[in-house]
């Protein structure tokens, strides 16, 4: 029987919560930052830069520096005119304590503010701040400097001046809190690479980034600590070439197709266009989408724009000039994208993200203005440049052409698996249940490591798929050709979800495919091909999450007997620090530690042997039992599993490119430049 509390079930006024100031986004982080991991850590960075190059882009800044300082705190710099510091009339308080703590607040909603900007409804500053257990403010402007500082986004003291200043600009700092980021460590590296890329799409502005964080004297007066002479890292960035130059710097271990880049930068109806694009020898495309300099990971709009401009153009070109006949087929998408290197960049006033991490372009004009600029613009290009137009077609119709036989390969293959029931691969020891969700696929390296797998494992959710020898290296190959490879041809089979047009991920056959290969220079070969494989063709599994990595030990050491597996060197001393080591697994089998001290305490030492370890090195997967395979690499609750992420796409498609292209020269570049990171097992 239920029992009726009254006709609105309790539910009262005194049920809702009401989260004041910036509570709401200490609340929820992730809904403004996107994740309170490393990338939402390095996005705080990112929301503070956008205003200042917000400023830049208006006209009114041409210098920003960016500082990683002692004790987990950032300061971002720049000489822009300086956030207002009188009384706002709606808030009643400092201009600047309104930019800092309010949510919705900002100079990018009227039109007095900004014509073009980054930030996405005032939110930038003020999440920066909630999320901070210190922030400071300082500001440069009407001829004094002024300061107020702030903790986890509530104001310290009133905003103050503090002294006379000629300058103009904003110093903001901010220490993120650990109450909310439970791991605090900036990527140099990663900040070097996001503000190289913001350099590109500002003309003439100067950013520079310092790693001062071993330098705690010097830095608190200083406008410009780039000034100082710190010696410390640091890296300056300024272009003036624009987007041409990106593609430049894309493409620069690339060959490209055709010499020009094209490169067209307009205005219509408000929004500003900038694309670039050069043709380069590879079967990859790289699209690479920005709105209001702000990165768009999962494109737009605009890329729409882009993408429909792009076919329409070249195949209004091929047909004039009869390089395809009006009754052949058009040249699809997937045609004029291989080998592509392209970006493209909108600025407008009125703009929509979908999303406060604006990983997407939502704004619909956006899409009219890159399809009318970028159209007329690329047509004019092809016939201004005839020889570049030939090698571009010569390399579209190559990709029409392959992608008619890899359609008709893989239509062979998949048709053929159809009309058999979707055989599953002979090879594939497959798991009993047929719940994705508990079921987990093994790829393994050779039949050895395959029969240990297949007796060591639990059948009812775990499947084993050994692999003869080293796969295809895709990054050099068609679909067709891939798909001729049996080794390629079974894991696709195996995993489900098809391939190229037909792949989907609802059809997924194992939420967990678990990469493991022997602990070797082979092994990890092996590894780096069906990385290139799952990254070139199964990006979306990669991306949901369902890719891993098994890490097996390294060594078994025997000590007595106990039994204990070391994953890496490190852990091996530690594990046989201060113990003589055996030559033979019958020498380890000594008297346990316990025996020998009660021995020497009663004088009884005699014949007692002193306590040896022996160390097993392990080679490969092969070398282990089933019983040993499963406890040290297959047992879900002691195992160890490394997940498989793409933190920066354009970054791992570059390397990809480098290690597994075509191109010797690039590989060898990065050999030497790395070997001396090396760690060679000899």
């Amino acid at each position: 029987m239920v029992k009726k509390i009254d006709e609105h079930g309790g539910y009262t006024a005194a049920d809702i919560t009401v989260l004041e100031g910036l509570e709401p986004v200490r609340k929820r982080p992730g809904m403004y930052i996107g994740g309170t991991g490393l990338e939402g850590l390095h996005h705080l960075i990112w929301e503070i830069f956008d205003n200042s190059r917000d400023e830049a882009m208006a006209g009114f800044c041409d210098r920003i520096e960016i500082a990683l300082l002692p004790g987990n705190r950032v300061r971002v710099v720049d000489n822009g005119r300086g956030i207002p510091i009188e009384i706002h009339k709606q808030t009643k308080v400092s201009a600047l304590e309104t930019v800092m703590t309010t949510l919705h607040a900002g100079g990018k909603f009227g039109q007095g503010g900004y014509e073009v900007s980054g930030g996405l409804h005032g939110v930038g500053a003020s999440v920066v701040n909630a999320l901070s257990i210190f922030c400071a403010a300082e500001v440069h402007r009407d001829g004094g400097k002024f300061i107020q500082e702030y903790s986890k986004g509530k104001i310290k003291s009133k905003v103050k001046k503090v002294a006379t200043s000629p300058l103009n600009g904003t110093i903001v700092t901010f220490e993120p809190d650990t109450e909310i980021f439970k791991e605090i460590k900036f990527d140099f590296k990663k900040i070097i690479e996001h503000m190289r890329q913001q350099a590109y799409l500002v003309k003439g502005l100067r950013i520079s980034i310092i790693d001062a964080r071993e330098y705690a004297d010097k830095i608190e007066e200083a406008f410009w600590l780039d000034d100082l002479d710190l010696e410390a890292p640091s890296m300056t960035f300024y272009f003036e070439g624009g987007l041409l130059s990106l593609v430049k710097y894309y493409n620069q271990l690339q060959k490209p197709i055709h010499k020009n880049i094209f490169y067209v930068e307009k205005e219509v109806d408000k929004v500003f266009v900038e694309v670039a694009l050069q043709y380069i020898d590879d079967i990859s495309a790289r699209t690479v989408a920005f709105a209001n300099n702000i990165y768009n990971a999962e494109g737009g709009t605009h890329i729409t724009g882009f993408k429909s401009a792009l076919t329409r153009a070249l195949n209004n070109f091929a047909k004039k000039n009869e390089w395809i006949k009006e009754s052949e087929d058009n040249f699809t998408g997937e045609d004029v994208l291989e080998g592509l290197t392209a970006v493209v960049s909108v600025k407008m006033h009125e703009i929509q993200f979908e999303g406060q991490t604006k990983g997407k372009l939502g704004s619909p004009e956006a899409r009219g203005a890159v399809e009318t600029i970028f159209g007329e613009a690329f047509g004019a290009f092809l016939e201004e440049n005839p020889e570049d137009a030939k090698l571009i077609i010569n390399k579209i119709l190559l990709a029409m052409r392959a992608r008619k036989a890899a359609k008709a390969a893989k239509d062979s293959v998949l048709r053929k698996g159809a009309l058999e029931g979707l055989m599953l691969p002979g090879k594939l020891a497959d798991c009993q249940t047929r719940d994705p969700d508990e079921a987990e696929l093994f790829i393994v390296e050779g039949d050895s490591a395959g029969g240990s797998g297949k007796q060591g494992r639990d059948r009812r959710t775990q499947a084993i798929l050994p692999l003869k020898g080293k796969i295809l290296n895709v990054e050099k190959a068609r679909l067709d050709k891939m798909l001729a490879s049996n080794e390629v041809k079974a894991l696709v089979v195996a995993i489900g979800t098809s391939i190229g047009d037909n792949f989907d991920l609802t059809k997924l056959r194992y939420k967990k495919i678990i990469i493991a290969t022997d602990a070797d220079v082979d092994g990890a070969h092996i590894r780096t091909l069906l990385l290139t494989l799952f990254y070139r063709y199964f990006r979306p599994v990669v991306d949901a999450g369902n890719l891993y990595i098994a890490q097996p030990p390294l060594y078994k050491i025997k000590k007595g007997k106990e039994i204990t597996y070391a994953f890496s060197d490190a852990e091996k001393e530690k594990l046989t620090k201060g113990v003589k080591v055996a030559e033979t697994e019958s020498e380890a089998i000594g008297e346990p530690e316990e025996e020998i001290e009660e021995g020497k305490e009663k004088g009884k030492i005699e014949g007692k042997r002193e306590m040896k370890v022996h160390i097993q090195r392990y080679k490969g997967l092969g070398e282990m039992n089933p019983s040993e395979l499963w406890e040290t690499t297959m047992d879900p609750a002691r195992r160890i599993l490394k997940q498989v992420t793409i933190e920066d796409a354009k970054e791992a498609d570059r390397t990809f490119d480098i290690l597994m292209g075509s191109e010797v020269g690039p590989r060898k570049s990065f050999i030497q430049t790395n070997a001396r990171l090396a760690e060679v097992d000899i």
